[in-house]
């Protein structure tokens, strides 16, 4: 790229591309759109032959400019990387030829974007040649790829049938993929942001093909019907686990969609309040013990490892007891729990290993308990999860497993509790004011918690639906969490054995806020709506 040329709109009116009538437009537009760049929107505006407006700019870049069009794709992208990854990079492969793969980018892709797609591509033996198109050509391109990639033919060969169901799930951003036998078919469902959805049902003479498939390529047993688990390896950005249970109508497989390579969003990202000092309150501990408390499938362990991300210095030892290990991160120790061990077993063994801090994945029973309160009163900072509604039911979970009060108020420095709810999608979601039951509704919660919600003078929105979310009216999720402190006034009421609603007054004296509130200012701020919320808190 030239280092000491000028702004892009004026070198094209001194190239005669266009005139500054039509830079005074687009830097008008640009005003209102400060996202969008110069050259995607004089194509937006239609100022001049597109062809030779993205030449220009290729030039003027030092790149090599060109109008994508369809019928240029000689080669089925997904074959060299997920439609999803191309989605989030901007970038479409479109001919390979004598080992080098030529790739359009959004003239706005970064040089993260293209090294990412670089070294992919590198992984494959591919050389990458680059060519730069305007972004709402490629987006347009990518829209038109990921229609097709979506349909599901089940009348085809079982061996492509499984492979579009499994690249199809992946670009749907499937967590997981189920093919289930019933009586007359087999069904296949996604679970996209939590919820199953049917995408497809297979004619029942299919299913043994079926089944015989997905075991070679999980590598199980063909002849076995008891319950195996496998993993699936020949999809280079993901890590697959599979699970196989036989049912009344023959076996069911779960496939687990483990995104190789993933970056870890930051607390914050995830949804944590932004709150620097209750972040580092919660987190910034030693000789002690932080639990996430959520049920299964409410994102425990993604917060898990956004906590050690945000921990994590060159300095301190760092490792990790996980079943399994699903992100790997660079200066970690990690260690993947298999059938010959346990929680406790491995964590016995770390503690002669002079760690700093110490994850835990989950504590399961009194024995890992037991062990990683030790580990929290001997110098270590330990990090686990575990199953309970809330923070505050985290220390009548650790009294059924015969953890004394006083361990418990020693060592337990911080529970955090968390649900993850859906977003609506930012696309289609519908504006209107609270109607007066949902006013009554947060009205109570906030009288309950000695909370205000300006619920007059807010909106609130509506899921609609749209190509966007899959006609579902919500995409992707948002984490929402409740933090308590062990606070000198907690401790002693652990030690005396308070009772659950006893802490909890207690701790509402003291500053937290349950789930709840949190989940209501997600509402009022039009992150979800009060249904979704609903459906996850049970409140009313």
């Amino acid at each position: 790229m030239a280092i000491n040329r000028q702004p892009l709109g004026i070198e094209l009116v001194k190239r005669g591309i266009v005139n500054q009538t039509d830079i005074t437009n687009a830097l008008d537009y640009q005003a209102n759109n400060p996202d969008e760049k110069m050259g995607d929107i004089l194509y937006k505006l239609n100022v001049t032959d597109p062809e030779t407006l993205i030449q220009s700019i290729g030039e003027i870049l030092e790149e090599k400019g060109m109008l994508l069009k369809p019928e240029d794709i000689k080669i089925k992208v997904d074959d060299y990387i997920p439609i999803d990854t191309a989605k989030q990079d901007l970038a479409i492969p479109f001919e390979v030829n004598n080992g080098i793969i030529k790739v359009c980018f959004a003239s706005v892709a970064n040089n993260s974007q293209i090294d990412s797609i670089r070294l992919l591509l590198l992984n494959k033996g591919l050389v990458m040649e680059r060519y730069i198109t305007f972004k709402d050509v490629l987006l347009d391109i990518l829209k038109s790829l990921e229609s097709k990639a979506g349909e599901i033919d089940t009348g085809s060969n079982v061996t492509t049938l499984i492979d579009t169901i499994i690249k199809n799930g992946m670009q749907k951003r499937a967590s997981d993929i189920h093919f289930e036998p019933l009586e007359t078919n087999l069904r296949v469902r996604y679970r996209v942001d939590g919820i199953l959805n049917t995408v497809a049902t297979i004619e029942k003479e299919k299913q043994e093909q079926i089944v015989l498939r997905l075991k070679a390529i999980s590598n199980m047993h063909q002849e076995i019907q008891d319950p195996q688990d496998g993993r699936i390896v020949m999809y280079p950005e993901y890590n697959i686990r599979v699970s196989s249970q036989k049912n009344i109508y023959g076996e069911k497989f779960v496939l687990r969609l483990l995104k190789k390579n993933q970056t870890i969003k930051s607390l914050f990202d995830l949804g944590f309040m932004k709150d620097e000092k209750l972040l580092n309150d919660a987190f910034n501990k030693k000789n002690s013990i932080t639990v996430i408390a959520a049920p299964t499938g409410e994102g425990k362990t993604t917060s898990l490892y956004s906590t050690i991300d945000y921990l994590n210095r060159e300095e301190i030892n760092i490792t990790t007891i996980e079943d399994p290990v699903e992100i790997r991160i660079a200066g970690l120790n990690q260690i993947e729990i298999d059938p010959k061990t346990t929680f406790a077993n491995s964590l016995r063994t770390v503690l002669r290993q002079d760690p700093d801090i110490i994850l835990v994945g989950e504590i399961r029973d009194q024995e890992t308990a037991e062990i990683a309160m030790q580990a929290g009163q001997t110098g270590h900072y330990v990090l686990s999860t575990i199953h309970t509604i809330n923070a505050i039911e985290t220390i009548a979970r650790l009294r059924k497993m015969n953890i004394s009060n006083y361990d418990i108020a020693s060592t337990l420095a911080t529970s955090i509790s968390q649900r993850l709810v859906r977003k609506l999608c930012p696309h289609c979601k519908r504006e209107r004011h609270f109607s007066d039951e949902e006013k009554e509704i947060i009205n109570k919660i906030g009288e309950k918690y000695k909370m205000h919600f300006d619920v007059d003078n807010a909106v609130t929105y509506d899921a609609v639906g749209c190509e966007e979310c899959d006609n579902s009216g919500y995409y992707d999720r948002i984490a929402i969490f409740e933090v308590l402190l062990f606070t000198d006034e907690i401790k002693e009421l652990v030690i005396q054995n308070a009772s659950t609603i006893q802490l909890r007054d207690k701790a509402l004296e003291l500053g937290y806020r349950p789930l709840i509130v949190e989940g209501i200012n997600r509402v009022i701020d039009g992150t979800t709506s009060l249904s979704e919320l609903n459906s996850k808190l049970l409140f009313y």
